[in-house]
């Protein structure tokens, strides 16, 4: 059964086109109910997927943290985005092929200067990645956290162990939701433990449509879609709801695409400046 699901929803995702000022007090309240989420921390003012992000994230008033993970070769879980090392780290290569021993020796922190002088701090340099078990042990069983699975086809067990963690941490699987774009690693998150809630990952490279049937099938394993902005509409943002499911657009980094999509009835999104998304919820 588990085998002809994953089939179609392969093909669905397929599909989807997949890559890799004043206000009235109702509106207010509306805003109110926004989901802030903290893409890879506070990541547009410190060294994405690190505890110094995850906490400027927090003190910025995002509802969740967001984990993307990886997997080392001794099979630790560690919050990175990519399957390189080479874009975040003074490392170069696969995570795969490094344990979590050489990987705590690498510098996560000093690119950001690099790269975003005009947010750079000296106590960035020197960084450590995290690992997934790190996270949980700094913010604790009732944050909120928004993980990813990413890359599962290139780390079989990747579910198993996070739901591991998940129950050695004691972790609040009220508010814990888990995404991914693999509809075959939310299928097995579903097996293993069915009271996890998951999100389906969408990505389009024109304008977005989403047809009932499509909605549907990912309504038999998700609570809810997180599609990229860029091509979303009112109507599409409006079915989605409308058929029960939660809508958490990435990655949303400016005050008028904000106010938009809250406008066209996003439930919550993605940012790099979650203190930004916080200023127009509080109608700031």
């Amino acid at each position: 059964m588990q085998r002809k699901w994953m089939s179609a929803l392969g093909a669905l995702v397929i599909g989807f086109g997949i890559v890799a000022g004043g206000e009235t007090g109702m509106a207010k309240e509306k805003h109110k109910e926004i989901l802030n989420v903290s893409h890879r921390g506070a990541s547009g003012y410190a060294p994405e997927h690190t505890i110094t992000s995850y906490k400027m994230g927090e003190k910025m008033h995002g509802d969740y943290i967001e984990i993307d993970l990886q997997m080392t070769k001794d099979g630790k879980l560690i919050a990175m985005h990519d399957e390189r090392l080479d874009r975040t780290t003074n490392g170069t290569g696969l995570v795969k092929d490094y344990t979590l021993e050489q990987l705590k020796q690498l510098d996560a922190g000093s690119w950001f200067n690099e790269q975003y002088p005009q947010y750079a701090n000296p106590e960035y340099a020197g960084l450590q990645i995290p690992t997934l078990e790190d996270v949980f042990q700094k913010f604790g069983k009732n944050k909120k956290y928004y993980i990813e699975t990413k890359s599962p086809e290139v780390y079989p067990g990747m579910e198993k162990e996070l739901l591991r963690l998940v129950n050695e941490y004691d972790i609040n699987k009220e508010t814990l939701l888990v995404q991914s774009f693999s509809p075959a690693s939310l299928l097995t998150m579903k097996e293993l433990d069915p009271s996890i809630k998951l999100v389906q990952l969408l990505s389009y490279k024109t304008n977005a449509v989403i047809t009932d049937e499509e909605i549907a099938a990912i309504k038999e394993y998700a609570m809810g879609v997180g599609p990229n902005y860029t091509y979303l509409n009112e109507e599409y943002i409006q079915k989605v709801v409308n058929n029960g499911l939660e809508i958490h657009p990435f990655t949303v980094n400016d005050k008028e695409t904000m106010e938009k999509l809250i406008d066209w009835g996003v439930t919550g999104m993605f940012t790099n400046f979650p203190d930004l998304l916080h200023e127009v919820t509080k109608g700031k």
